[in-house]
């Protein structure tokens, strides 16, 4: 930047437009202008003075000895001007050149006072100082964790610990627990009510030292910030066998300063030094006729500035706030600005800006100001009252202390320390046993009554010790802790100790002759105890263990295994058709069954290897120690052949097969829910491989599995996503060959375009209870279709609808179907349901009920799938059905099976001589046609006279 213009008016002038303290002087060092901030500054006129004269006498000759160069260049250093009274004002100078164009050479002297910063420096130092010497000095273990691992802690909590401090840090909180099982524990304790902004505080906790040694504590802690729970707990420890733990958190930051000297008019930039260059990274002039909002982050930082300067500017009167700022190459920096108009009288004529680079003492201030707020949250925090003491007064306090003696926020600052104690006496008997401890350099510990606000009294403990212990009457800082329940608890355990010793002299004499009694009794408890303990581990009914047991036993086994280096093998067993012997027999012969099978298992396998009951009619074998899996194919055939004999009970003979899942360790999972799951997988497909096999997992299984529950899940929308379809299929009259009737059959269009078929998905239906409503939407569909046809001029055709086993013993149904009827006002007798012969037998006398409701609302009923199931012919005599339908599988080979016929001729003959309809399924063929014809067959359906259509393509069908 070009040196400032050396005429003396001018220079006088442009001092009066700094806006800080600061002069002129010649080359000799004679000051020959002054502004008014420097008179104010050091109090006097220094007008022909010489510079030298300003600066105390340790910095004039520094002064002196820059005079020549400041002639020269620009200089900036640290120094000390000299007030009229003597006192020393700490100042950073910069000096400037003057042209030597038109007189002799000189320089500009600019002051920035120091001693604000340096007074707001030492304040913030001497808080920080304050709280750091509270936590180091504090008797108690303070810990400050975050996400279950310890960031810091005071040096008494690592010295409680057994650790030096700086291992502490990072450290895990698990490792400072005497098990995993405590850590948990404690956390479920503590967790629920810190995560609520709750303070949790445990009376007793137990801790393992690094030695391993345990030790007892009393815990307090509450979450750094209430409002938010990721910024950590704060952990207060006290070992009460009287250890007093001390805290340590604090932290300093030093800052340093900058200015530089802006002119602009019209908010453009007119004018600037060379250290608005250096601080915005302009060269030379570059930056002459930027806008000034250029020098701001954004529109609203540069309008908010303008609102606030252009009342105080537009008056003549100087700006001055902080503000972001940004450089040329657009990062950020905190600067302070003072802002002056040139001319007071024109304020139009431009604005003098002097900044100062305050991003440093920004981040500096930030800092100290998050440490002060992180410290005073920690004291706020904390669950012991804490005080700074000095001559008999309190100076500072935190929430706590404030909340024992009942005062409001703030009330105990500046109070006296003996207003805190009850009389007089209590408070010097404190006084000098405080004195005598400070003066040994120890800490004060002891218990007293206090005195709170309202008058009433409790008992403290009181921990002090000195800022510095080498000055015993200085400053001091104190916890409190309220402990008058404990010192209550203590006197009443003390009391019933007492008379727990009079009462054991006295039961003493009583105790001798009630022994051989007591050993009795413990006999008998124990033996209870291992019957609980087996009932516990074991199946009530078959003895066998039970889940929580063979989940113990497998887990010992792969570690076995692994040690081992062999495998082992998990099987899956279920009874087939259990549930049917078991609800056509009743539960004791189910129970008598499953009693057996337990003992046939158990004889099957090896003493080493486990048979479990899960419950039902599930069993798991477990089979450690084989090499190879081919060693399981021989213990599942035993299985196999030791439930193949007959059961007899009760004059019957009761048959039983199993499906059996196998899979492997390692190979089919590494633990134990894996391993069940995937052998349940392999025994289902056992079960869907025809029964009484056994079958080793595969991770095609795995895929199976998804699958199947992909499609339960699409399931659970389709019907609100309107995928489901009616399809009809004709029955037609063997005499005639015309349509008697259309089964309604159900079909589910997934996505809206994939067609799945009934046996994918109607058993998942029947599974998950689905098929109840999308059973009902279908009756009311087919019914509605029904009075459309009719509608449209169609002669009337019968439907023929199934009702599942699950929607037929549902107790909603019969309300259902009067409610479809009443709604679509269809005539019943165009309605006949189809139910399977498995479904009528279940449950006897209520099954008869219900079709003879069915029956009276003029509903026909037929048999679905006959000769499948268990018939009793005393049930279906007394049964309202009309109909029986052959099942396909007697059809389908109608014409090569003579066995087949004759089955085929002794349905119908039965259901002739039972006056019943029957009713063929699945002819394909015009053999099988013609065979049931001559057998007396009246109906017939299958893919010989049509598939299963669309609803728009039946009419075309009855025509």
């Amino acid at each position: 930047m070009d040196r400032v213009p050396a005429n003396p008016d001018f220079v006088a002038e442009s001092l009066q437009l700094f806006g800080l303290p600061a002069c002129a002087c010649n080359a000799a060092g004679q000051v020959f202008a002054v502004n008014p901030e420097l008179e104010r500054l050091i109090g006097r006129d220094a007008s022909g003075l010489e510079l030298p004269e300003l600066f105390t006498a340790r910095t004039a000759p520094a002064a002196a000895g820059r005079l020549q160069s400041a002639t020269e260049i620009e200089q900036d250093w640290a120094s000390a001007l000299v007030a009229s009274n003597g006192s020393e004002i700490a100042v950073q100078v910069h000096s400037k050149p003057l042209s030597a164009e038109e007189t002799a050479p000189g320089a500009i002297f600019v002051f920035t006072d120091l001693r604000p910063f340096e007074r707001d420096q030492s304040a913030l130092r001497q808080s920080l100082l304050e709280q750091k010497a509270i936590l180091d000095n504090a008797s108690v273990g303070i810990l400050f964790s975050k996400a279950g691992v310890m960031s810091s802690c005071n040096p008494r909590f690592a010295e409680m610990f057994g650790y030096p401090q700086d291992e502490m840090t990072g450290r895990r909180a698990i490792e400072v627990f005497p098990s995993p099982e405590t850590y948990v524990r404690f956390g479920k304790d503590a967790g629920p009510l810190l995560s609520q902004g709750l303070p949790f505080e445990a009376p007793e906790a137990q801790f393992k030292r690094r030695d391993g040694s345990l030790f007892w504590c009393r815990v307090r802690a509450k979450a750094v910030d209430i409002d938010r729970n990721e910024e950590g707990t704060i952990w207060i420890l006290e070992d009460v066998t009287d250890a007093r733990l001390s805290m340590t958190e604090g932290q300093a930051i030093m800052t340093n300063a900058s200015f530089t000297i802006l002119f602009t008019r019209n908010r453009v930039v007119t004018r600037y030094n060379r250290s608005f260059g250096e601080m915005f990274g302009y060269d030379g002039n570059e930056a002459l006729g930027i806008p000034g909002r250029a020098l701001y982050p954004s529109d609203a930082v540069y309008d908010q500035l303008g609102r606030e300067a252009a009342p105080l500017l537009s008056a003549g009167r100087p700006f001055q706030t902080e503000v972001a700022m940004v450089r040329k190459d657009g990062t950020e920096m905190w600067v302070q600005v003072i802002a002056f108009v040139v001319n007071p009288e024109d304020p139009s004529r431009g604005t003098i800006w002097i900044i100062e680079d305050r991003t440093k003492q920004k981040r500096a201030e930030e800092s100290l100001r998050n440490a002060l707020l992180e410290n005073q949250a920690i004291l706020d925090s904390a669950v012991l009252g804490i005080a700074v003491v000095e001559e008999g007064y309190n100076l500072r306090c935190n929430t706590k202390m404030e909340e024992l003696f009942g005062y409001g926020p703030g009330e105990i600052n500046g109070l006296s320390v003996q207003s805190l104690y009850p009389d007089k006496a209590s408070w010097d008997e404190a006084r000098i046993e405080t004195s005598r401890n400070f003066h040994s350099g120890r800490i004060s510990m002891g218990e007293y009554q206090l005195v709170r606000k309202d008058g009433s009294m409790f008992w403290a403990r009181l921990s002090g010790r000195p800022f510095d212990l080498s000055k015993a009457t200085g400053r001091s800082v104190w916890v409190v802790d309220d402990v008058t329940a404990r010192r209550e608890a203590a006197d009443a355990i003390r009391r019933a100790r007492d008379e727990l010793e009079v009462r054991v002299l006295e039961r003493t004499a009583e105790l001798a002759g009630a022994n051989t009694l007591l050993q009795a009794e413990i006999v008998e408890r124990r033996q209870a105890e291992a019957r609980v303990h087996h009932m516990a581990y074991h199946d009530s009914l078959t003895g066998l263990p039970n889940r929580a047991l063979l989940a113990d036993r497998l887990d010992r086994a792969m570690l076995a295994a692994q040690r081992s280096d062999r495998k082992l093998a998990v099987m899956f067993l279920d009874l087939d058709r259990f549930k049917t012997i078991n609800d056509s027999l009743g539960h004791l012969t189910g129970d008598h069954l499953l009693k057996e099978v337990a003992n046939r298992l158990c004889r099957a396998v090896r003493a080493s290897d486990t048979v479990a009951r899960l419950g039902g009619d599930e069993f798991v074998v477990l089979v450690p120690g084989i090499r190879e899996a081919s060693e399981c194919n021989h213990v599942a055939e035993k299985i196999i052949d030791a439930l193949a004999s007959p059961i007899p009970f009760e004059g019957r003979m009761l048959h039983i097969t199993p499906s059996i899942g196998i899979c492997m360790f390692p190979n089919d999972g590494g633990d134990v829910e894996t391993l069940m799951r995937h052998a349940d997988a392999a025994m289902y497909h056992a079960k869907a491989s025809g029964r009484n096999n056994y079958q080793f997992f595969t991770q095609t299984m795995n895929q199976a599995a998804s699958q199947h529950f992909e499609l339960e899940s699409s399931l659970r929308g389709a019907m609100a996503r309107k995928e489901f379809e009616l399809f009809y299929q004709p029955i037609i009259d063997t005499g005639t060959r015309r349509i008697h009737t259309l089964e309604v059959l159900l079909r589910w269009r997934r996505g809206g375009t994939e067609l799945v078929q009934p046996d994918q998905f109607i058993p998942i239906m029947e599974e998950n209870g689905l098929i109840v409503p999308v059973g009902e939407w279908v009756m009311r569909r087919a019914c509605e279709q029904s009075v459309e046809w009719l509608r449209q001029g169609f002669d009337p055709v019968p439907l023929a609808v199934n009702l599942s086993p699950r929607q037929f013993m549902n107790r909603g149904l019969i309300q259902s179907i009067r409610s479809i009827l009443d709604e679509t006002g269809i005539d019943p007798a165009l309605i006949e349901f189809e139910i399977t012969e498995t479904a009528l037998m279940q449950h006897g006398e209520q099954t008869l009920e219900i079709l003879g409701q069915i029956n009276r609302m003029g509903i026909r009923l037929s048999i679905d799938d006959f000769g499948t199931g268990y018939s009793s012919l005393a049930y279906l005599k007394r049964f309202p059905v009309k109909k029986v339908k052959i099942d396909r599988a007697f059809v389908k080979d109608l014409e090569g099976s003579a066995e087949d016929r004759a089955i085929v001729a002794a349905i119908i003959a039965l259901s002739n001589s039972l006056q019943l309809s029957v009713v063929a399924e699945g002819v394909e063929s015009e053999g099988q046609y013609k065979l049931l014809r001559e057998n007396g067959c009246q109906y017939a359906q299958g893919f010989l006279f049509s598939q299963p259509v669309a609803a728009h393509e039946v009419m075309a069908l009855v025509r």
